[in-house]
């Protein structure tokens, strides 16, 4: 059993459940996704890009929930990513922060956000779970 001091908790099986059911909500239901962390530079340039483009994300920031330990080791099950910014797009894993910088640069990026709805709406906002 993990140390409660050291953050090496042991996660329950229905924690792990839980909060794999929690990213799969999240991602389907918004049409883009930024799975953060605040400190991160990585993340920083992604939410900076996307408030640029005036795209409406749910955004959330790992290191400020309870359960983002949990979240981020969900993702990793998921998606075999283990760092952020964890992206989604249109209920699509799209990646960290090259994938979407790369996307943006061949010219995709744009066009799959107004395909999921993420941009083209009157009032884009960066919403917290």
């Amino acid at each position: 059993m993990g140390s409660v001091w050291s953050g090496g908790r042991t996660t329950s099986k229905e924690e792990k459940e839980m909060a794999l059911s929690k990213v799969k909500q999240t991602i389907s239901s918004n049409p883009a996704v930024v799975f953060s962390k605040t400190w991160c530079g990585y993340c920083k340039k992604v939410k900076q890009l996307f408030s640029e483009l005036n795209v409406s994300f749910k955004l959330y920031e790992l290191d400020e929930e309870s359960d983002g330990g949990e979240i981020q080791s969900a993702l990793k099950e998921l998606t075999g990513q283990s760092t952020v910014p964890n992206v989604f797009i249109g209920g699509k894993h799209i990646g960290g922060c090259d994938a979407v910088m790369e996307q943006h640069r061949a010219g995709k990026l744009v066009p799959m956000l107004t395909e999921a709805g993420a941009i083209g709406n009157t009032s884009a906002q960066v919403s917290s779970i």
